[in-house]
């Protein structure tokens, strides 16, 4: 390895990323190094890491790349994986297009929760197809405190508890993983949203990000939240056969859901890069190691 490793810090509503372009999968990065590169205070700092391989020279997108060159393999910023990240496959798209490999309109991005459509707008901003929502049966309850609410289980290809509150400071400071129960309906963790209403179609929500904590955006979650928000309103697509869309704000900003009749589900919003550098990998080692 050599001893420095290229680097750029981007965001997506402030929901923000290490990145890690290694289009071979030459570079080991381990829970504790991805972990050390997102801490704020003696890293570079990040609500995950987006490390950028090349779908053919990863195990777990081998399969997905005659569909998709690219493979985000997404992280934690406590270094554990997830699936999918929604702010996270914008700003990898950004970046695939800042380095060339990439122009304006659809490509396709390999993840996790499988190949996900994404449209670089000449306006500068990124929609995403998400796939369709999952929504497991089952009634669940979210927790802070003493006080508990009835949340909807949405699954993102990621799992998510949304709760309907009557102001966003019922969350309280969100440090730690809201409790949840029954404790089988997420045996992995689970993305916990709390929403208000803003106006028709508009709401706003704050999350804690299974690994991450509080962050300022959540794409994923937003989905959740908009097609949670959906079936409490009477406005499920399908059933309807009108498109839903709702505006999600979000502390970094504001994202636009579509949930279609067949049940896609579409995100629009912005998606930055605001940086880049080398990361000392004698430095990594020793903090790691």
């Amino acid at each position: 390895m050599s001893t420095r490793i290229a680097f750029l810090k981007g965001h997506g509503t402030e929901n923000d990323f290490v990145i890690v372009p290694d289009p071979e999968n030459a570079i080991d990065l381990t829970p504790a190094a991805v972990a050390a590169l997102c801490d704020r205070r003696a890293g570079i700092g990040g609500d995950g890491l987006l490390h950028v391989v090349r779908s053919a020279a990863h195990p777990e997108a081998k399969e997905m790349a005659a569909e998709a060159e690219w493979f985000m393999d997404y992280r934690n910023g406590d270094g554990s994986i997830a699936e999918m990240c929604g702010n996270g496959v914008r700003v990898f798209a950004r970046y695939l297009q800042r380095a060339g490999h990439v122009a304006e309109g659809d490509i396709a991005v390999a993840t996790r929760g499988g190949v996900k459509t994404v449209h670089l707008a000449k306006d500068g901003d990124v929609t995403v197809g998400m796939g369709r929502a999952r929504l497991p049966e089952g009634d669940v309850t979210v927790s802070v405190g003493e006080r508990s609410w009835p949340a909807r289980n949405v699954n993102m290809g990621n799992p998510h508890a949304v709760a309907f509150v009557d102001d966003l400071a019922d969350a309280g400071d969100l440090l730690s993983p809201p409790p949840f129960s029954p404790a089988a309906a997420y045996p992995d963790g689970v993305n916990v949203e709390f929403v208000v209403d803003r106006g028709p179609r508009h709401v706003a929500m704050r999350v804690h990000e299974r690994g991450s904590g509080e962050t300022r955006s959540c794409g994923t979650g937003a989905c959740a939240v908009a097609v949670a928000t959906a079936r409490r309103d009477g406005a499920d697509p399908a059933v309807t056969g009108t498109p839903a869309t709702y505006t999600v704000d979000v502390p970094g900003g504001r994202l636009v859901i579509t949930e279609r009749p067949d049940g896609e589900i579409e995100m629009t919003g912005p998606a930055v890069i605001v940086a880049e550098g080398e990361i000392d990998a004698e430095w990594l080692a020793g903090v790691v190691g």
